[in-house]
């Protein structure tokens, strides 16, 4: 994860704090690492700063006991760019960990905007504007949008003091952008902890302007926001959603055979890292595909101790748990077998009803040949082809839990 020197480095900087906890979210771990809509918050947060119309170096602050995954979400997100983004620890303080983000970007930075991964929904719209103003005024800027509830002053015993013009207030938003090499200067000269970036700057004797933000960049910090999340993305999506999924296996003549989640006495089984059940490998990259989640290589890979000669109900069992997590159940599954062996019609019946009692909705399951074409037709081993439905629910549960 090597940021490019400063002569190639881009001008704009991200770095994306993700070091607070969940408490008031009610989990156990830091918030960050919270699944809305079937994604981390910190995944979205990376999304949407990979999202600019430029490219930019991205430095994720994260708590020291959940580096690892930090990083592992950075690179999935990343892609083919990840050697433009890097992974830091962050300190007691949340200055403190802005602080290891800055030490983190390259040299030749111009612009740095800083964001919280709790506010995870926000738009890349607003991260263009916060850019466009710090080159167009050499300034602080910080997304705000405007107060529309009623402000009051209130004394200790909770009587009314005065009412509050709300002309003059604006609720802020991250991310919140600088100068680099000004803001690096401002928070090596701090004084006092601050718990706004824009507190530094203006501590320095910086101006700070503000550009519009987006409801959807609110902070995600109690259950009730969480759900609120839960509901725009369910509104973002399709109600309804299929997928399809293909798995194949070579025969192997030393290992029983398990299909559908049966096992299948005196066949020659299926060679793989797992069972090898095509059927039940074939569903969980449909279900996978449909919600959007990749595909079974990607989430059960063979590097995976837990996954070795692991039976297909294991497989599908946690792709179910991943598929609800991202706010959907399943409406059907449909799946083609296509083999000479085993002679399927006679258990058909049985696998359709254990496989719907697993998945918790119809599964219908059918078997062909290909007339003797291809390494099916030879006998040499299995395809099956799966295709399901989904349809989105309105919240979902945390498959980590």
């Amino acid at each position: 994860m090597a940021i490019v020197d400063a002569s190639t480095a881009p001008a704009v900087g991200i770095v994306i704090v993700a070091a607070g906890s969940g408490t008031r979210l009610g989990h156990p771990e830091p918030k960050a690492f919270v699944v809305v809509g079937g994604r981390s918050l910190l995944e979205r947060a990376l999304e949407a700063s990979f999202s600019l119309s430029e490219p930019a170096s991205i430095v994720v602050v994260a708590p020291a006991s959940h580096r690892a995954g930090a990083e592992e979400i950075a690179m999935r997100v990343a892609g083919a760019a990840r050697d433009s983004v890097r992974v830091v620890v962050g300190g007691a303080t949340r200055q403190q960990s802005v602080g290891a983000g800055l030490a983190a970007l390259p040299e030749g930075t111009r612009e740095v905007l800083i964001h919280d991964a709790a506010r995870a929904l926000q738009p890349v719209a607003v991260f263009e504007r916060v850019v466009a103003r710090i080159r167009a005024d050499g300034v602080g800027v910080v997304p705000a949008l405007p107060v529309v509830d009623t402000i009051a002053r209130r004394a200790a015993d909770d009587r009314v003091v005065e009412p509050v013009d709300r002309a003059d207030l604006a609720v802020v938003q991250t991310p919140q952008g600088f100068p680099f090499p000004l803001y690096r200067a401002a928070l090596a000269s701090a004084a006092a902890d601050h718990t706004d970036d824009m507190g530094v700057h203006r501590a320095a004797g910086q101006p700070v302007v503000v550009v519009e933000g987006d409801a959807r960049g609110f902070k995600i910090t109690t259950p009730w926001d969480l759900r609120r999340a839960e509901q725009l993305l369910g509104a973002e999506r399709p109600a309804l959603r299929s997928g399809i999924g293909i798995d194949v296996h070579a025969y192997d003549e030393r290992a029983p055979l398990w299909l559908g989640g049966l096992h299948w006495p005196e066949e020659p089984g299926l060679a793989g890292h797992s069972d090898g059940d095509a059927i039940s490998h074939a569903m969980c990259d449909a279900l996978l595909s449909a919600a959007g989640l990749g595909d079974i290589g990607s989430r059960f890979g063979v590097d995976d101790p837990r996954f070795a000669d692991a039976r297909g109900e294991v497989f599908v069992t946690a792709t179910l748990g991943l598929v609800r997590a991202a706010g959907f159940e399943v409406v059907n599954v449909a799946v083609q077998i296509v083999a000479r062996r085993p002679r399927f019609a006679p258990r058909r019946l049985e696998v359709e009803a254990l496989l719907s009692r697993l998945v918790g909705a119809p599964v219908s399951v059918s078997a062909t040949t290909s007339d003797g074409l291809g390494f099916t037709g030879r006998g040499e081993g299995v395809t099956a082809v799966a295709t399901c439905l989904l349809v989105a629910t309105p919240a979902a549960a945390d498959p980590r839990r």
